[in-house]
């Protein structure tokens, strides 16, 4: 007996089994991974490239709707990127953030203006306090990188084509007690780069 169970403790975690579980999870919309505490097992060999692209074992994974059945049970604990099932938890590796933000629609005007997001996953944000924009510059090139939260301190990297897009609906705002060039959403402000910066460039 002590022997079975040895083997189950030493059986690793898979994508089919993970898998498995978050289809039994997922039934009814987006599960409660936040209310989940089960075995943390270590970590698989997946990762979110850059661009989106989920990879297994070093391989894409090509079934859009296995990334987004992945994509359901995907949680942040601290710094790691976990997917979770109400029987285990194991750690993926998240080269910047886990969603790709492909589109957005924007409605209204100046303060009234609400943003709302598409990710590569077909996931939807309206951007405004529950779900904020950051720009994160780099500190050698001043290249932006625009993120916006999806859920559960999850986000996604805005794409290039969707940045140019807000950047052309942007205003100048005091933010801070500084000019700041950014966005409004859900009546709030978001900045991007300071006024006085933007008018050098």
């Amino acid at each position: 007996m002590a022997k079975q169970d040895d083997n189950q403790n030493n059986v690793k975690p898979s994508a089919e089994g993970i898998a498995a579980a978050a289809r039994t999870a997922s039934k009814r919309g987006l599960p409660p991974v936040h209310l989940w505490n089960p075995p943390d097992c270590g970590d698989l060999d997946m990762r979110i490239a850059r661009d989106g692209t989920w990879f297994y074992l070093g391989t894409p994974i090509g079934r859009p709707e296995l990334v987004r059945l992945f994509s359901t049970i995907l949680r942040r604990d601290g710094d790691r990127y976990v997917l979770v099932t109400p029987v285990e938890k194991v750690g993926i590796t998240v080269d910047d953030a886990p969603f790709v933000a492909v589109d957005f629609t924007a409605e209204g005007q100046g303060k009234d203006q609400n943003l709302t997001f598409e990710t590569n996953l077909g996931d939807t944000a309206v951007a405004g306090p529950e779900n904020p924009i950051r720009v994160v510059r780099d500190p050698e090139t001043g290249e932006p990188s625009p993120y916006v939260l999806i859920r559960a301190e999850l986000e996604a990297l805005i794409d290039r084509k969707s940045f140019y897009r807000l950047v052309d609906i942007g205003a100048h705002a005091d933010h801070e007690e500084t000019s700041w060039f950014g966005l409004w959403s859900y009546g709030q402000f978001f900045p991007i780069i300071p006024s006085d910066e933007l008018t050098k460039t």
